[in-house]
C-alpha cells in the first residue's frame, strides 16, 4: 500500500503532521522581521533543549557537518587531539582530524562495546604538559547502539584542565539526559533528523565560553563553517547565509511540541521505548548487540543466528512498508537496527515486533515462543 511507510532507522525519523504542513507552507524572507522573530524563539527553544545558557548555532548542514565545524573552529594544525572510536561515527571523527593535520590519537574498543572512561583518565593524567587540546566522543553510537559514558569520560577531561570536550550528539540530544552547562561541556554536535523529529538539512552546534576562548587562537582554515559569523548573526536573530526557511518554521512546530512535553517526558519515553524493544527482542529469542548496561535510548541493533540480517529487513520493508536500518561496513548483513528516538510513540514498537514475528516466521526461525516478543514488549509498556 502506497504512502504507509514506518520509519524505524536511527534517521531520518518519523515527521509529526503539524511540522509536515510547516514545511509545506510558502516560504518567507529570511531577511524579514517575521522570520527573525522565529529564529528568535527557536534559539531560547535550543539553549532548553540544551540544557544550557551558552550559544547554541544553526548551520545548513548535516550532523557530520556540526561535528567538523565542532572540530575546526577550535583547534589548530598539529594540535594533539584524542577521540574515541567504538564504532561508525567515531572513527570519522579521527578521519575528519587527520584530513585537517591533527595529530590524533585513538582510545578504541570492539564495535558493540563502550569506550573504557579509564584510558581516557590514563592519557590525561600521563599529559603534564597539557599538549592535549581536546577530546571528541561519539555519546550515543548509531553504528552499534552503544551509549557511551560521557559524564565519566567528562570528569576526567575537566581534570585535565585545559582540554576540550567535544561531543558528537547526534542520536542523543533530544533522547538522553544531556545537561550540557551541569556537566561543562565544550561543544556538543547534532542533527535535525534524529532527535528534533524534521527533515535532513540543519545542524547544531553549542558552544561554551572556554571553547570560544581557543576560537580566537584557532588557525584551522574555515569559512562557511565559521562559528564566529553564525554566533554574530544569531545575536541579531538572524543568519549569515541563506537559511532553510522551511526547516526552521518545521523545527519552531516541534521543538514547541518538545517543550509541552517536557524533558523528563521526553527522557523517560525513549527509556520506554528502548526497554520495550529490547525486551521484544529478546522475546523472540533473538541476541542483542550492545548489553543492556550501555544501550542507547536511540537506537536498538540485533544481531540475528541462523537467518540474514538483510533478509529480515528486506520483508519488513516488502510485507510491511516499515524500514530498519542494516550494519555499517564489517557488519552489514549481520546486524539490523532498530530506531526509537524522535517521533516515535508505544505504537510503533508493537507494530515493529509483531511484524517482526512474521518476517522471522516466513524466514523459517522457529527459536521462539509464538506472541513471545509482542507479550514481553507490551509487559514493559504496561508498567
Amino acid at each position: 500500500m502506497d504512502d504507509k511507510l514506518m520509519l524505524m532507522i536511527p534517521g531520518p525519523t518519523p515527521v509529526p503532521e503539524s511540522a509536515l504542513l510547516a514545511l509545506a507552507k510558502h516560504p518567507i524572507g529570511h531577511r524579514t522581521s517575521e522570520f527573525s522573530n522565529v529564529l528568535g524563539e527557536v534559539t531560547q527553544n535550543l539553549k532548553w533543549l540544551h540544557q544550557t545558557q551558552n550559544d547554541v548555532l544553526m548551520l545548513t548542514t548535516s550532523g557530520t557537518g556540526a561535528v567538523e565545524a565542532g572540530m575546526i573552529n577550535f583547534l589548530s594544525p598539529g594540535d594533539r587531539i584524542i577521540v574515541g572510536c567504538n564504532g561508525k561515527f567515531g572513527e570519522r571523527w579521527a578521519e575528519v582530524g587527520i584530513a585537517y593535520g591533527l595529530n590524533v590519537e585513538q582510545i578504541t574498543a570492539e564495535w558493540g562495546k563502550p569506550l573504557d572512561p579509564q584510558q581516557f583518565a590514563d592519557k590525561l593524567t600521563a599529559d603534564t604538559d597539557k599538549q592535549i587540546k581536546a577530546v571528541i566522543l561519539t555519546h550515543s553510537e548509531t553504528s552499534t547502539g552503544v551509549l557511551n559514558d560521557l559524564e565519566t569520560i567528562n570528569r576526567h577531561v575537566k581534570n585535565h584542565g585545559s582540554a576540550l570536550m567535544i561531543v558528537d550528539a547526534v542520536t542523543s540530544l533530544g533522547a538522553v539526559n544531556l545537561p550540557m552547562d551541569d556537566w561543562g561541556l565544550d561543544v556538543v554536535a547534532s542533527g535535525s533528523q534524529k532527535g528534533y523529529m524534521i527533515p535532513p538539512g540543519l545542524g547544531f552546534v553549542a558552544v561554551s565560553p572556554k571553547a570560544w576562548e581557543a576560537y580566537k587562537t584557532a588557525k584551522l582554515p574555515r569559512y562557511y563553517l565559521d562559528l564566529g559569523k553564525y554566533r554574530k548573526s544569531t545575536a541579531k536573530n538572524t543568519t549569515p547565509f541563506t537559511p532553510p526557511v522551511n526547516l526552521i518554521m518545521a523545527l519552531h512546530t516541534t521543538l514547541g511540541m518538545m517543550k509541552t512535553e517536557g524533558l523528563e517526558g521526553i527522557f523517560s519515553r525513549h527509556q520506554r521505548l528502548m526497554k520495550a524493544t529490547r525486551a521484544g527482542i529478546k522475546g523472540l529469542n533473538m541476541p542483542l548487540f550492545a548489553a543492556d548496561e550501555f544501550a542507547s535510548p536511540a537506537i536498538t541493533s540485533v544481531a540475528p543466528q541462523g537467518v540474514e540480517a538483510d533478509k529480515i529487513r528486506s520483508i519488513l520493508k516488502k510485507r510491511f512498508d516499515i524500514a530498519v536500518a542494516g550494519g555499517q561496513d564489517h557488519l552489514s548483513n549481520k546486524i539490523f537496527r532498530i530506531g526509537h528516538l524522535g517521533f516515535v510513540s508505544d505504537r510503533d514498537i508493537l507494530s515493529a515486533i509483531s511484524s517482526l514475528e512474521v518476517a522471522l516466521r516466513e524466514l523459517g526461525y522457529e527459536g521462539f515462543t509464538p506472541g513471545g516478543g509482542i507479550a514481553a514488549a507490551a509487559r514493559v509498556l504496561a508498567e
